[in-house]
């Protein structure tokens, strides 16, 4: 998923008053605490849309997660699966078929049952070429998906997909995927109500009225009561879900707020319970002085730089070598990120699973002469380029420093562009940029999440970056017989994305925030949770 930034900014440090940190809302002196218990979510931003077959992004799964349910869904432990909508499954003796059996208490929060056509339906959607969902690679492992996506087959009952009875799930792969259940959380892989979507504007249209709160049908513990553009969303619990009794929270309040200093001063006065991120001035004041409200948690993430490589003279490998190689990244997280991240010498975030081998080497030196070699010696005659970040005091911070880094050590001016989320996601899919910030926070925790986004086309490449023997290699990696087998294929990607470097990495994330105590919930390494487990203590 794409990311908003850990925070980084070097900002004015206002005051702390230690009695404010730890309070939260409706923690002031007020005689007589509200009953319901509404948790006030700092979400960083606006979010792109709320149909879950279209979003990209972070900020908009925290909320499609309250509002829709997959087959599987993530466990009270933050770290287990267990059954969403479907209460069970089986699994051929080949691992080519899955079976999935739904709930027959599941319900659409407009009561009707949720059914295994609704999946069928769903997925058929998403895989609609003129949908453009960005996603549909996701679901490429089931037989005929691929192709009918890419327009060579017509005939959806050709994809593996069917609904055996009201209640069943089949599900035939092209091949073995072992990650396919701990994949299938991802929103991707969600159904959503095919009426109302039908009504609304049809399957096949994007940004239609559907996901507003008048229209908006889910399947998930919570319903949209309201969604103030710019301000916040407000989920409440829903009556119809299966699982209602579990459910700890009645509402849940997520507030669109893109300058960090402000969702800090939210927090510090007590209007929010969690902040999306932490302002780097504020870092060392928290862990000093309120660490029961500091956190800095892992994160199965890559905070990185995408290469429009069709756009001289980032067309050029030895190019965009040189900008990797005049990055001083220990400075960087050390003066700037100051929030734990560690330094990117590769794309893919280590893991106990999986830790590729490959690493960017060189020095300044080396960048100086690639640089020259491409015939800009010194940087002389270097064309004006822009990097493309979307608006946060953070990615400016971390541009800013980049730009001084690369005027430093090789000479070239670069220009800095702000552009807000919804309108750098656009341009970032129309490759209308020529360096963009990103970030890819992990789907699911497997590595698979970060090798397949470069394919050739890939929904999420948005580079133009194209490398046969890449392709060649992914696809081979899901006929390998093991995991061990799966990663040595990824061993050698990793290899070719730092000879090409479509994209430059810069850190590995680190989640760093501020959160009321009285928040239950139990972290994981991709920030994922089921909502309906997460509680406020008296």
């Amino acid at each position: 998923m794409r990311s908003l930034p850990l925070l980084v900014a070097v900002l004015f440090l206002v005051g702390c008053s230690k009695s404010d940190p730890a309070r939260g809302p409706g923690s002031a002196a007020s005689p007589t605490a509200p009953a319901a218990k509404i948790l006030h979510f700092g979400n960083g931003t606006e979010p792109q849309d709320l149909d879950p077959q279209i979003v990209t992004g972070v900020p908009e799964n925290k909320i499609v997660n309250t509002l829709f349910e997959g087959l599987v869904a993530e466990g009270a432990t933050g770290s287990d699966t267990v059954g969403g909508t479907a209460e069970r499954w089986e699994i051929s003796a080949d691992g080519l078929v899955y079976t999935f059996h739904l709930r027959p208490a599941a319900r659409w929060s407009n009561g009707d049952p949720v059914t295994a056509a609704d999946f069928v339906g769903s997925y058929r959607r998403i895989l609609t070429a003129s949908l453009a969902a960005e996603y549909a690679y996701k679901l490429y492992h089931v037989a005929g998906a691929e192709d009918y996506h890419r327009g060579r087959i017509a005939d959806f009952a050709a994809v593996g997909f069917k609904a055996l009875g009201p209640h069943t799930l089949e599900v035939r792969l092209r091949q073995p995927t072992p990650f396919l259940i701990e994949s299938m959380k991802h929103y991707a892989w969600f159904p959503v109500h095919l009426p109302t979507v039908e009504k609304s504007g049809g399957l096949a249209r994007r940004g239609t009225a559907w996901t507003r709160p008048e229209n908006l049908v889910g399947n998930g513990p919570y319903l949209l009561k309201s969604w103030r553009p710019n301000q916040k969303i407000v989920v409440t619990r829903s009556p119809t879900y299966w699982d209602r009794a579990v459910v700890k929270l009645d509402e849940i309040h997520f507030y669109a707020a893109e300058s960090i200093e402000t969702e800090e001063r939210m927090f510090r006065t007590g209007q929010l319970h969690k902040t999306n991120e932490l302002p780097i001035s504020k870092i060392d004041v928290y862990r000093r002085d309120f660490p029961a409200s500091y956190r800095q948690d892992p994160y199965y993430g890559v905070y990185f730089y995408r290469f429009n490589v069709t756009k001289p003279p980032l067309n050029d490998k030895r190019v965009r070598r040189a900008l990797a190689l005049a990055i001083d990244r220990e400075a960087l997280v050390r003066n700037v990120s100051r929030g734990g991240q560690i330094p990117a010498y590769h794309f893919c975030p280590p893991s106990a699973q999986y830790t590729p081998e490959a690493r960017l080497k060189g020095d300044v030196a080396e960048a100086q002469r690639l640089l020259a070699e491409a015939g800009f010696p010194g940087g002389r005659g270097f064309p004006k380029i822009d990097v493309l970040y979307n608006t946060s005091e953070n990615h400016r911070a971390i541009a800013e420093a980049l730009q001084q880094m690369w005027r430093r050590n090789l000479g070239v001016e670069i220009g800095l562009t702000n552009q807000e989320w919804k309108v750098y996601l656009d341009s970032q899919d129309t490759r209308s940029y020529d360096l963009v910030r990103a970030g890819w926070i992990a789907d699911y925790t497997d590595p698979n999440t970060f090798m397949d986004m470069w394919v050739t086309d890939g929904g999420n490449n948005d580079t133009g970056w194209s490398n046969a023997e890449y392709d060649r290699l992914l696809a081979e990696s899901y006929t390998a017989p093991t995991n061990a087998a799966r990663f040595a294929y990824y061993q050698r990607m990793e290899a070719l994305l730092l000879d090409e470097l479509p994209v430059l990495p810069i850190y590995f994330y680190t989640r760093v925030y501020a959160i009321d105590p009285k928040v239950r919930w139990v972290p994981n390494v991709i920030d994922n949770r089921a909502w309906k487990f997460v509680d406020l203590a008296p």
